[in-house]
C-alpha cells in the first residue's frame, strides 16, 4: 500500500490518498483515508511520464560532439561522429549503458521508455547468430532495472532519400523487410520473459531510410502496436523526401499511411500549419524531445497549432545527452517562448503551463507506448512518481501552482521514489540497483572510448 499526504488525480488533487497495487495495476484507491501500518508513506504523488524516445547508446557520447570544427555544425555532422562511435559498441557495452540510462531516467521520474533500436548487427553488418541478439541486451537492461519498456525494433534500409545505399556505421542498421520480419518475431520471443506490461511494436526510421514498397509492407507486423516514425526533423531532409516523393514528409504519410492513434511521429519540426493540423487530427501523438532538438539545432515544434487542432503529445530524452524530466518540459515551453516572443504558450484558455504541460505528456506519452497509464486511476498500471513538495523550490506554492513550481522552477533530485508498474524502483531519491548499474556502465565506458 502507498499512502499520499496528496496526489495528482484525474479531477484534481486530494488528500490522504492511500492506493493498493495487486500485478502491477492500481487495485484500489482511496482518499481522505489514513495511514495504516506498513503503508509506504510519500508527500506528493504524480502519474509518471513515458519517456516516449531513447537511442540509449548515444548516452556514452554526451559531451563529445561540443566542439566547433571548420565549416558550419549541423544535425548531420554531429551524426557522422555518431557512427564512428556506434561501430566501436560491443553488445556487453550497449547493456550496461542501456542499464545506466533507464535508471537515470527512473531517478529523474519516468516509469517507462520506448527504446527506438536501431543498432542490430555486427561492425560491417555481418548479423549475430541471434539476429535479436541486441534486443535482448536492452531486454536485460530492462529486467535489471525495472522499467516500463516499449521495445520498438527500427526498419533501416537505405542510406537516404531515394533508396540509396548503405554505408559506414549504418550498415549495423541494416534489414530488409523480410529479416526485419525476422528479428521483429524473435524480440517478441525474447520478450516473452519479460513483465506483463513489456510491448514491442515497430519502429519504420523514416521515409529518408525506408521506401514507399517497405513501409506499407510491414504494417502488418505492427500487430495493433506502436508504431514510431521520425518525421521532419531537419529542412534538407523536407527537401530531399520532396525531391524524391514530389511531397514533404508529412505530406505524404497523411496520403498514404493509415496513420492514428497507434503511431507516434517523433520530432515533427518542420511542417506547414496545414501538416500540423491535420496531424494532429489523425490521433498521431508527436514524440517531442526538447533537449536533443536544441542541442542538434533541430528548431521549436509548432505547439500552438498543434494543441488548436486537439493534438496529444509526449516528450522524449533521444540522444540523451541530459536526462530531465523537468527541464524537457521547460525547454518545450521556452523554445516556444523565444519563437513567439511571448509567455505561458502550450496551454489553452485560461490556466496553469506546468499541470497542462505535465499532464499532456503524462497521456500522451503512455498512449505512444501501448500503456494502460499516465494517470492514477483504478486499473491503470501503477507508473507512479512521488515528489518531495517540502523542498525550497516548492515549499511556498499551493497546489494550484505546484506543478507549475516542478516544471519551471525545480532542480532535478526531487523524486523521492518511483514504481514502474508497481516495482518500486526508486526509494529515498536513489534507484535500488545503483551500485551494481553505475561500476558497469563506467567500466563499459572506459573501454568504449579508449582509442575514440
Amino acid at each position: 500500500m502507498i499512502f499520499a499526504t496528496r496526489a495528482l488525480l484525474p479531477e484534481g488533487w486530494a488528500g490522504n490518498v492511500r492506493l493498493e497495487i495487486v500485478e502491477g495495476r492500481i487495485a484500489s484507491l482511496a482518499t481522505g483515508a489514513p495511514p495504516e501500518a506498513g503503508d509506504t508513506r510519500v508527500d506528493t504523488l504524480l502519474p509518471a511520464l513515458s519517456n516516449l524516445h531513447s537511442h540509449s547508446f548515444q548516452r556514452a557520447m554526451a559531451g563529445m560532439t561540443e566542439y566547433r570544427a571548420a565549416g558550419r555544425e549541423s544535425f548531420w555532422t554531429w551524426r557522422e561522429l555518431m557512427y564512428r562511435f556506434l561501430n566501436r559498441l560491443t553488445p556487453e557495452q550497449v547493456e550496461a549503458i542501456a542499464a545506466m540510462v533507464f535508471l537515470e531516467m527512473q531517478e529523474a521520474g519516468y516509469a517507462a521508455v520506448g527504446e527506438f533500436h536501431y543498432v542490430h548487427h555486427q561492425p560491417g553488418g555481418a548479423p549475430y547468430d541471434n539476429i535479436a541478439e541486441l534486443s535482448t541486451r536492452i531486454f536485460a537492461a530492462a529486467e535489471e532495472t525495472g522499467i516500463g519498456l516499449t521495445h520498438l525494433p527500427v526498419l533501416y534500409t537505405y542510406g537516404g532519400a531515394g533508396e540509396r545505399p548503405l554505408a559506414g556505421g549504418q550498415l549495423r542498421f541494416g534489414n530488409d523487410v523480410e529479416r526485419f520480419g525476422s528479428l521483429v518475431t524473435a524480440a517478441r520471443g525474447a520478450a516473452k520473459a519479460l513483465p506483463e506490461d513489456t510491448r514491442v511494436g515497430i519502429a519504420p526510421h523514416s521515409l529518408r531510410a525506408t521506401s514507399p514498397g517497405d513501409l506499407a509492407a510491414v504494417m502488418p507486423l505492427a500487430a495493433g502496436g506502436p508504431i514510431h516514425i521520425h518525421v521532419a526533423e531537419q529542412p534538407q531532409e523536407v527537401a530531399d523526401i520532396s525531391d524524391w516523393l514530389g511531397a514533404r514528409p508529412v505530406e505524404w504519410l497523411m496520403a498514404n499511411a493509415p496513420l492514428g492513434p497507434d503511431w507516434c511521429a517523433i520530432h515533427a519540426t518542420h511542417m506547414t500549419a496545414e501538416e500540423t493540423e491535420g496531424l494532429a487530427r489523425s490521433g498521431t501523438v508527436a514524440g517531442l524531445c526538447p533537449i536533443t532538438e536544441a542541442n542538434l539545432g533541430d528548431g521549436p515544434f509548432n505547439g500552438p497549432g498543434w494543441l488548436a487542432a486537439g493534438g496529444a503529445f509526449g516528450v522524449g530524452s533521444d540522444s540523451n545527452v541530459r536526462i530531465s524530466l523537468v527541464e524537457e518540459l521547460r525547454t518545450l515551453e521556452y523554445s516556444q517562448r523565444l519563437r513567439d516572443v511571448q509567455r505561458n504558450v502550450l496551454v489553452t484558455g485560461p490556466g496553469s503551463v506546468g499541470t497542462a504541460l505535465y499532464t499532456g505528456a503524462a497521456a500522451g506519452g503512455a498512449r505512444a507506448l501501448g500503456r494502460d497509464a499516465g494517470a492514477i486511476a483504478t486499473g491503470h498500471l501503477a507508473d507512479l512518481v512521488a515528489i518531495d513538495s517540502t523542498h525550497p523550490a516548492l515549499c511556498a506554492l499551493n497546489g494550484a501552482q505546484l506543478l507549475d513550481g516542478l516544471v519551471f522552477a525545480a532542480p532535478d533530485g526531487l523524486v523521492t521514489d518511483l514504481w514502474s508498474a508497481g516495482r518500486h524502483a526508486v526509494q529515498g531519491g536513489r534507484h535500488i540497483a545503483r551500485d551494481r548499474v553505475v561500476p558497469a556502465y563506467r567500466r563499459a565506458v572506459e573501454e568504449l572510448v579508449a582509442g575514440l
